[in-house]
């Protein structure tokens, strides 16, 4: 999980770094991975790239019904 918040978000790279700004982030972006896990998504990487192009794409992993509401929690 590391690795690809490493490569794909590029995290080691980030101006953000005081408060609890830095903990909110990797949140995000680890809150974003689960989500194409639960989606079923295999490669994460290309995932978040293919949604970063899209606002829809976006949407349909918070709508997605083949998610049950236990797993997303």
């Amino acid at each position: 999980m590391h690795w690809v918040r490493d490569v794909s978000y590029d995290e080691d790279r980030s101006t953000v770094r005081t408060g609890t700004a830095p903990q909110t982030m990797a949140a995000l972006r680890n809150t974003a991975m689960n989500l194409h896990r639960l989606a079923g998504a295999t490669n994460i990487a290309e995932a978040c790239r293919t949604t970063a192009f899209s606002s829809n794409n976006a949407l349909q992993l918070f709508t997605n019904p083949h998610i049950p509401s236990s797993q997303a929690c």
